[in-house]
């Protein structure tokens, strides 16, 4: 009743929005990592009743981004440890890697056309302006979950997908993170999968992963 006399504050608002806004707030660290999270406090901030901030976090906990607990409600995912982004890259050079030798080769399946399309957007977008942390999430995500699919095998896409890695390291990396170095990266994935040699993209995948590792210990080691 109290959700139905109090309908959104702000009808303009849409649930996305709300989702988004949420997603903002936990990646910048808005909302610190592994904190209770008050529902009506981020319905008062985003002027919006309590439903829609439940139906973001509902959305959000498959993206790992959140956890419920029983009686406890929702809070923010914890970061990971050094541990636990060893075994995440691990997967990645596990899955990765195979993913791109399988699809390189097979001219039905190869993305190498969608996965220019990724890069040369994101290419285009930062000679305009600083890319923003969630661009390049988004830019990530998009350009692994195409090679990975591109397999048709569900068991791995649906593995890979719910790793969610790109959220939790750039989570980790938070705004030191720049386009350059994954562009160069991406784009040599992209040219083995156009010239259909297996060898060379799953090598420069396993070159991309390897980097993308390093760069995070590097981004934190203490000089």
């Amino acid at each position: 009743m109290a959700d139905a006399a109090a309908a959104d504050k702000n009808p303009r608002k849409s649930a996305n929005e709300v989702l988004e806004a949420l997603r903002t707030k936990i990646v910048y660290g808005g909302l610190a990592p592994d904190t209770r999270i008050n529902i009506d406090a981020i319905a008062r901030e985003l002027e919006v009743s309590a439903t829609p901030v439940r139906d973001a976090l509902q959305r959000l906990e498959p993206e790992n981004l959140v956890v419920y607990a029983p009686g406890r409600g929702y809070a923010t995912a914890p970061l990971l440890d050094m541990a636990g982004l060893r075994a995440l890259y691990d997967f990645r050079l596990l899955v990765e890697p195979w993913a791109a030798r399988t699809v390189a080769g097979d001219a039905l399946s190869n993305p190498a056309p969608s996965l220019f399309v990724e890069v040369d957007r994101l290419a285009e977008l930062a000679s305009r302006e600083p890319v923003a942390t969630l661009e390049l999430v988004r830019h990530d995500q998009r350009f692994h979950d195409l090679v990975v699919a591109a397999t048709g095998n569900t068991f791995a896409t649906d593995a890979y997908r719910h790793t969610n890695c790109h959220m939790h390291v750039y989570r980790l990396y938070g705004d030191r993170v720049s386009p350059n170095a994954t562009l160069a990266e991406h784009r040599e994935i992209a040219d083995a999968m156009a010239a259909k040699d297996g060898a060379r993209a799953s090598e420069a995948m396993i070159t991309h992963i390897t980097n993308s590792f390093r760069r995070y210990v590097a981004s934190t080691t203490p000089h």
